[in-house]
């Protein structure tokens, strides 16, 4: 395919709450031996982008980013390294993901199952040049292959939003016919959990605000919605539904009030499952002691997943069992789409459509 020696590109400019988003022409690079290059279609826009534009954590894009964001890339391979030409071939469909590459040879990396816990890896929009591009390199080795029957604007999502759900659900430990709560249900991450909750056998209670997000919710297979806005008293409510507690809670919300209610809402031996990142060092994840020892509480972290665990969480989709709700973009929408995501007004996943920017 005819590569462009220039492309728009969705450039950070700026810190912290004035930072702004320029749409600029960058270079295309052409990959080194191990690499391959992606035309994005579509890419994802996390609530980690935001964070990262806006400066909301401790840590910040590396220099060697270009202050490229994204890393929920999907589209098509229009360059091969010469070293994997075994892998990839011109044309075919590929994804990029959070994690853009991991060493191979580390015991996370070799015991297949904490990839993700590579000291070596290098993330996409964070220490290399992300998705908010035309053109994007990743590591040939560590791209996912994208199914038939799942779309671009559907995989994009899927690389970091869909497969942290999905992860989180496995997380949880949580059982068919049991019960798991899942605070911010309306939201990126919380509409996927829905529906993988769903699709593994749970029973779905969504918790957000206002009937737009219950009938989302309860559309998608949440069998219980709390609206947080006019329900006084959530833990009753959950102990009325469930008698005893959930067995697990999906704390997708980078919030002090989730972080501290999540745990009171779990039956003994339950589990929370702590994915939101807060800015506020004074969130922390658990409970009083008492609480924690006399319920046999369960607290554990979740981070985005494997190349397995991507590969899975696709399937879903492949075989029509998962599908994200989009709210679709261009590049020129990005710092819109972080300040609706801040105010709440974001239903399901933003998506950014990149290919043909004009």
């Amino acid at each position: 395919m005819d590569v462009p020696k220039t492309q728009k590109a969705a450039i950070k400019r700026g810190s912290g709450d004035s930072s702004t988003i320029a749409i600029q022409d960058v270079p295309v690079q052409l990959p080194g031996p191990d690499q391959i290059l992606v035309k994005i279609n579509y890419s994802g826009l996390c609530a980690s982008d935001k964070s990262l534009l806006y400066d909301e954590w401790d840590f910040k894009m590396a220099p060697q980013t270009n202050y490229i964001a994204g890393h929920e890339g999907a589209g098509v391979v229009v360059a091969v390294g010469s070293n994997v030409q075994d892998l990839w071939q011109v044309g075919n469909r590929a994804g990029i993901k959070w994690i853009a590459s991991v060493c191979r040879k580390c015991e996370f990396c070799t015991n297949g199952t904490d990839e993700c816990h590579c000291p070596k890896q290098l993330n996409s929009g964070f220490t290399i040049a992300g998705t908010f591009q035309e053109y994007a390199l990743t590591d040939a080795h560590y791209a996912t292959r994208l199914p038939d029957g799942v779309k671009d604007e559907e995989a994009g999502p899927i690389m970091c939003g869909g497969v942290t759900a999905y992860v989180a659900c496995k997380r949880s430990q949580v059982k068919p016919g049991q019960w798991i709560v899942i605070p911010g249900a309306g939201g990126g991450l919380g509409h996927f959990g829905v529906q993988y909750a769903r699709a593994m056998g749970m029973r779905v209670i969504a918790i957000d605000g206002g009937d737009a997000k219950r009938d989302l919710c309860l559309k998608l297979g949440a069998e219980k919605y709390i609206d947080f806005k006019t329900t006084t008293d959530i833990t009753t409510e959950i102990m009325k539904i469930t008698t005893y507690g959930a067995h697990g809670v999906l704390v997708f919300a980078a919030t002090k009030a989730g972080y501290e209610q999540a745990p009171h809402l779990l039956r003994p031996n339950g589990t929370m499952v702590c994915v939101g990142l807060p800015n506020d060092p004074t969130i922390i994840a658990g409970a009083h002691p008492i609480v924690m020892c006399l319920r046999k509480l369960n607290v554990v972290g979740s981070v985005v997943g494997t190349l397995k665990d991507v590969e899975e969480a696709l399937d879903f989709t492949a075989r029509g069992l998962v599908h994200p709700i989009l709210t679709q973009g261009g590049l020129e929408d990005i710092h819109r789409f972080c300040k609706d995501i801040n105010a709440g007004r974001l239903v399901g996943r933003a998506v950014i459509k990149i290919a043909g920017y004009v």
